[in-house]
């Protein structure tokens, strides 16, 4: 059995400071933060850390899941990086990286109708889950206590504890509510608000939005995602 190898590892994006113009909750992420050694520690080297890229790493290739427009799968991710981790860092450093547009695949739902998912290639994914497992240390606390999708050591499970105690409260009423096509409709604009709350740093809203308006192929031609969320991605659902 071959041993698992660790990431490579390497610094993401050093960011000039840009103060954003509303109000930031006192729990946001800054632009500056103090470390306690050098001064300032930016949130995109908690992104680039080594323990953060290695965890996003094994997230995505734990995940497994199929490629993505360029063909890449999970297996072939580690020796891509071996070879380009200085180019992936140089362009999300400079602010060129473009993330490819994600694969359209639909899947069955129970009604007969079609879920249509976005499959992004694994180099998106590694990027997307690093972004993920520092930006949700500051959101999902904001999240009502009552929500367990998408959540950081939260499931079904829980969800069901929770009913179980307010049927146990003495509540007998049950209201079943789907939002139809949610995901294909989110307003880029609100949701990119909402993350700004939390995060100031420019660099990083810039990178989710890059990723929200990074497109769709479908059959070879690739469309543009004016509008909405693609289900099969890393980073966003948890921001939702």
């Amino acid at each position: 059995m071959q041993k698992s190898q660790p990431t490579p590892d390497g610094g993401y994006l050093q960011e000039n400071r840009m103060e954003s113009e509303r109000n930031v909750e006192a729990c946001s992420i800054s632009c500056g933060e103090t470390d306690g050694k050098d001064g300032v520690f930016y949130v995109i080297d908690k992104i680039a850390s080594r323990t953060n890229l290695n965890r996003a790493y094994e997230k995505v290739k734990a995940n497994k899941g199929a490629a993505g427009v360029d063909g890449m799968n999970v297996q072939e991710l580690y020796a891509y990086l071996v070879l380009n981790k200085r180019t992936l860092i140089s362009e999300i450093k400079d602010g060129s990286y473009e993330p490819s547009p994600v694969r359209r695949a639909e899947i069955d739902k129970e009604d007969g109708s079609k879920r249509k998912l976005g499959i992004p290639t694994v180099k998106d994914r590694l990027v997307q889950q690093a972004i993920l497992q520092v930006l949700e240390r500051t959101i999902d606390p904001t999240f009502s206590d009552n929500s367990f999708g998408f959540r950081p050591n939260r499931n079904a499970h829980d969800a069901i504890r929770r009913a179980k105690e307010y049927y146990e409260e003495g509540h007998r009423t049950v209201v079943d509510i789907d939002m139809e096509q949610y995901f294909d409709t989110v307003n880029h604009d609100k949701l990119m608000y909402h993350i700004g709350e939390h995060v100031e740093d420019p660099v990083v809203l810039r990178l989710i939005r890059k990723f929200l308006r990074s497109g769709v192929s479908v059959d070879g031609a690739v469309y543009p995602t004016e509008i909405g969320c693609p289900q099969g991605g890393g980073s966003l659902p948890s921001t939702e």
